[in-house]
C-alpha cells in the first residue's frame, strides 16, 4: 500500500500505523516528482469470491495489438509513451536551456519527471485494469513466457516493446490469478507464431507476415493463430489435454470445476 505524506499528515500516517502494528513488516519513505510517499508492506492475504464463467483463453502480446486471444478478439496498443514524445521533448529541451544549478532548471526538471511519472503511471493502470479483466472473464489463461531483457536488446523495437510493459501485465495476470482463485500459465513462446494450431505443420514467416496461411486451408492472422497455439500448449501444461486430437479424457483440474467441459464449451473442440 502507497500514500501520499503531505495530504495525509504524519498524525494521521501514525494512527494507521498503530492499526497495522502487528501485521505491517516494513515502512519505507520514497520520493517520486510530485512528492513523498509512505509504502506499507502489510501480511494480509487477499482473496476474491471465485466465480465460475466457463471459459478457457490463450494471450498473445505484440505491438500492433496489444493482445490477441483464442477467440480473436484484440485489445488495442494505449502506447503511452509515443503519446507523450512530443511533450517530453519540449520538456527536455526546457531543462537543457536552463542555467545549470538555477532554481528554473530544477523546476524544469521537476516538470520533466513528473511527465515521466505520469506515463508510468498510465502503463500500470493499463496493465492493472486490462489484467484484471482478463482473470474476471475467463476460468484457465495461458500467455507468453517472454523473455523481454532479451527482446529490447532489438534497438529497433526496443522503445515500442518497453511502452508496451508486457512484463508488468503478467504480473499482475499471476497476481489476480491467485486472488480469484483463476488458472493462469505461462508456456514458452518458441514456435507459437510458426506452427499451425490446426494441424501443427511448421509455416515459415517473417515479422512482416501478418496473416497465417497453411497448406491444410487454415487462414488466421498471425497473433490469432499464436494465441491459439499457447492456449493449446496451456492446455497440455497444465492438464495434458491436446486440442488438436480428437477423443476424450475426463481431466478435473480444479477440484469440481471439470477442465475437459470447459475447453469443449469454450472453444467447441473434443479433446484427448
Amino acid at each position: 500500500m502507497v500514500l501520499p505524506l503531505e495530504p495525509l499528515g504524519y498524525s494521521v500516517v501514525g494512527i494507521y500505523i498503530s492499526m497495522h502494528l502487528m501485521s505491517c513488516q516494513r515502512i519505507r519513505v520514497v520520493r517520486r516528482a510530485d512528492g513523498y510517499y509512505a509504502q506499507f508492506c502489510i501480511d494480509v492475504e487477499r482473496t476474491e469470491e471465485y466465480i465460475p464463467t466457463g471459459k478457457v483463453i490463450g494471450i498473445d502480446v505484440g505491438l500492433n495489438h496489444f493482445y490477441t486471444d483464442s477467440d480473436g478478439d484484440t485489445v488495442p496498443n494505449p502506447r503511452h509513451l509515443r503519446k507523450s514524445e512530443k511533450a517530453l521533448k519540449r520538456a527536455q529541451k526546457r531543462v537543457s536551456r536552463k542555467k545549470k544549478g538555477s532554481s528554473n532548471r530544477k523546476k524544469a526538471i521537476n516538470k520533466l519527471g513528473r511527465r515521466h511519472l505520469k506515463v508510468s503511471r498510465q502503463r500500470k493502470d493499463f496493465a492493472i485494469k486490462t489484467a484484471l479483466c482478463v482473470v474476471k472473464s475467463s476460468d484457465f489463461i495461458a500467455y507468453e513466457d517472454l523473455q523481454v531483457k532479451n527482446m529490447v536488446k532489438n534497438h529497433k523495437l526496443a522503445k515500442s516493446i518497453s511502452d508496451a510493459a508486457w512484463s508488468q501485465f503478467a504480473q499482475w495476470l499471476e497476481y489476480f490469478g491467485k486472488v480469484y482463485g483463476k488458472t493462469v500459465v505461462a508456456v514458452a513462446p518458441q514456435y507459437t507464431s510458426q506452427d499451425c494450431s490446426t494441424c501443427g505443420n511448421s509455416v515459415k514467416k517473417t515479422l512482416s507476415t501478418r496473416t497465417h496461411i497453411c497448406s491444410c486451408g487454415t487462414v488466421l492472422d498471425r497473433d490469432h493463430n499464436a494465441a491459439l497455439n499457447i492456449l493449446a500448449k496451456g492446455l497440455k501444461a497444465r492438464a495434458g489435454i491436446n486440442l488438436n486430437t480428437v477423443g476424450h479424457t475426463e481431466i478435473n483440474a480444479w477440484g469440481q470445476t471439470d477442465l475437459y467441459s470447459l475447453v469443449v464449451t469454450s472453444t467447441g473442440k473434443p479433446t484427448d
